[in-house]
């Protein structure tokens, strides 16, 4: 997330926090659901700051909707370090792959938004999903060097199946059967003994 400014100049401190503020609100609304329900004039007046600081950080909804994105997958991929930094590989990545389930099942409504911006195919988006994929490229990769999982697997492969799994999200038994297939996902990354 940029603490800068357009002309590239750092944000002062009021400035910053009311662009977190909008941020934070955006964040929620994501969460709802109701990101597209909105007039993005509301998104100001929601945050608690006046539409021209609202229209100076985020000229447009997309906008908006890309800053939230950028964070979330900042986020995950500081999450993705942080186990492959303190876990052996093969419990990082299996770490993060039923975190995943969970950061799906708690923010469903996030994951709903995401996913329909990222048919939009933006570049800020397409970096995210960059960013991401190598965050689980180097989960796999240190699992693979570790012999936890088998060396033919690719960190696309993984990400095909959480998506997979997040596409089927409205199912009433969802997290169950989620962590079930993780399980299952698991258990076929496993090299043979």
């Amino acid at each position: 997330m940029s603490t800068q400014g357009s002309a590239g100049k750092p944000l002062r401190a009021d400035a910053r926090r009311n662009r977190d503020a909008v941020l934070a609100k955006a964040r929620e609304i994501f969460d709802e659901g109701t990101f597209f329900d909105l007039r993005f004039d509301d998104f100001a007046r929601l945050a608690g700051v006046g539409t021209g600081t609202l229209y100076r950080h985020f000229p447009t909804r997309e906008a908006l909707a890309e800053a939230v994105y950028r964070k979330e997958v900042a986020t995950l991929c500081e999450h993705a370090r942080e186990l492959r930094g303190t876990l052996p590989a093969g419990e990082a990545l299996t770490s993060f792959l039923r975190y995943m389930v969970g950061y799906i099942d708690t923010y469903q409504g996030l994951a709903r938004t995401l996913a329909t911006l990222m048919a939009t195919g933006t570049g800020a988006l397409a970096e995210g999903s960059r960013e991401l994929e190598q965050a689980v490229t180097d989960l796999v990769a240190a699992a693979v060097a570790e012999g936890a999982i088998r060396d033919d697997v690719s960190a696309g492969a993984v990400l095909v199946a959480l998506h997979g799994i997040g596409a089927a999200h409205d199912r009433p038994d969802w997290r169950t059967e989620a962590d079930g297939l993780i399980t299952l996902v698991l258990a076929g990354l496993r090299p043979p003994s």
